[in-house]
C-alpha cells in the first residue's frame, strides 16, 4: 500500500479508528475518513483528513473520492443493530451502493467491503464456509447481505471489492455491549452466561482484522476479489475463556451458566419492551457454537491470527481498567467506541 490514497468511511468507529493508527506504518501516503458522527481528533494524526460526511450524500461522496484523488476505499460504515430501523437500512444499503457509485465515477481502484458474519444467521453447521447459505437475523444482517450483493454487482462491472466477514472483533478502545461484560467482571460478580458454556464461540482481535484488510488491500486484484472469513484461530468453550478473563481480574468473578430457554425468552421479551440492550443475535447464538473456518483467507492470503480469544479479552478488558474513570462520565450510546445502557441488566447485576 505504499503511495496509496486511502479513505475510510465510518473512520470515526472503532475499526476505523485502529485502521487510521495502523496504515499510516504501512506506508500509505494520504488517509482521508469520513463520518457522521463526531471525531476524536486527538486520536488521530494532524496529517489526516477527517470530514463529517455521510455515505448516503451523491454529491458529498464524489467530492470527498474525486478532490482527494482516492485510490482504495475500506467501506466500514453501518448502522449498528441498536440503531433505528430505517437507519440500518439506508445506511447499510443505500449508503454502500452510493459509496461504489461515486467510486466508480472516480475510479478508485479497490473497494475492501468490511460485512459481517452474521450473514449467516443461526446456523446448526461449522465450521462456517464462505459458500455456505446466508440468512440474516435482524435488520443488521439482513442489510449486511444486501450489501454483499452490491458488491457482487459492482465486480461484474470490473471493479475489485474484496468482501471480508470478520467475526465479532475486539481490541482496545472496544466498548459497546463488551464494556457491560467487563463491569461486572471489574465488580467481582457472578458472570451469567446463557447456556452451560459448553458451546465454542469465535471472536478475533481487530489487529488481526487489520492484517486480513490490508492483504486484500495489498495483494493482486485476481487474488483478493473474493470474500472471505476472518476469525480467531484458537478459541476454547465459552466457561474457558470468559473464565480466563474473571481470572485475570483475580476478584471473585466467575462464570455462571444459565438455563438458556428461559433466559433467552426473558431476553426476548426485554428486548421487545426496550429496556435490555442485547439483542436477538447477541443471545439467540450465545449458548450455541458460533464459529468460521479461515482456511480461505491462509491459504490465498497467507493470512494468520496472532491472538486467541483469551488474548482479546484480556488485552480488551485491560484498556478498559486503564479508562474506567474517564469513561464513566461518557454518556452511553450505540455504537462500539461508548458503552450501552445496561437497562434492565443493571437490576440483575445488583443480586450477583
Amino acid at each position: 500500500m505504499k503511495g496509496k490514497r486511502v479513505l475510510i468511511t465510518g473512520g470515526a468507529g472503532f475499526l476505523g479508528l485502529h485502521l487510521a493508527q495502523n496504515l499510516p506504518r504501512r506506508g500509505v501516503a494520504f488517509l482521508a475518513l469520513n463520518d457522521i458522527a463526531p471525531f476524536f481528533e486527538e486520536e488521530y494524526s494532524k496529517d489526516m483528513l477527517l470530514v463529517n460526511q455521510d455515505v448516503r450524500d451523491a454529491d458529498g461522496m464524489y467530492r470527498l473520492i474525486h478532490d482527494n484523488k482516492i485510490d482504495t476505499i475500506v467501506h466500514c460504515a453501518a448502522a449498528l443493530p441498536l440503531w433505528p430501523k430505517q437507519e440500518i437500512y439506508t445506511t447499510n444499503i443505500d449508503g454502500v451502493r452510493n459509496t461504489f457509485e461515486q467510486a466508480e465515477k472516480c475510479g478508485v481502484e479497490r473497494v475492501i467491503f468490511i460485512s459481517s458474519t452474521a450473514v449467516y444467521g443461526v446456523p446448526e453447521k461449522h465450521p462456517l464456509v464462505e459458500d455456505d447459505p446466508v440468512e440474516g437475523v435482524g435488520h443488521y444482517g439482513t442489510t449486511k447481505i444486501e450489501g454483499e450483493k452490491i458488491c457482487r454487482e459492482f465486480r461484474e462491472r470490473g471493479m475489485c471489492i474484496p468482501i471480508i466477514r470478520p467475526k465479532t472483533f475486539i481490541g482496545t478502545a472496544r466498548l459497546g455491549v463488551f464494556q457491560i461484560l467487563y463491569d461486572w467482571v471489574d465488580s467481582g460478580k457472578r458472570i451469567p452466561i446463557i447456556g452451560k458454556g459448553n458451546n465454542l464461540y469465535q471472536l478475533l482481535e481487530v489487529c488481526d482484522l487489520i492484517d486480513a484488510i490490508y492483504l486484500a488491500a495489498s495483494l493482486p486484484e485476481d487474488v483478493v476479489n473474493d470474500v472471505f472469513n476472518v476469525g480467531a484461530q484458537h478459541f476454547e468453550k465459552v466457561k474457558q475463556d470468559v473464565g480466563a478473563l474473571c481470572d485475570f481480574a483475580g476478584n471473585g468473578a466467575k462464570v455462571m451458566p444459565t438455563p438458556a430457554p428461559l433466559v433467552k425468552s426473558a431476553l426476548a421479551l426485554f428486548e421487545f419492551m426496550k429496556i435490555s440492550p442485547l439483542y436477538k443475535w447477541v443471545y439467540g447464538t450465545a449458548d450455541k457454537d458460533s464459529y468460521v473456518s479461515t482456511r480461505k483467507i491462509e491459504e490465498k492470503l497467507g493470512w494468520k491470527a496472532n491472538f486467541s480469544n483469551e488474548d482479546a479479552l484480556i488485552t480488551s478488558h485491560r484498556w478498559y481498567l486503564e479508562h474506567k474513570d474517564e469513561l464513566s462520565h461518557q454518556k452511553s450510546g450505540v455504537t462500539h467506541r461508548v458503552g450501552w445502557d445496561q437497562g434492565i441488566l443493571k437490576l440483575f447485576k445488583r443480586f450477583l
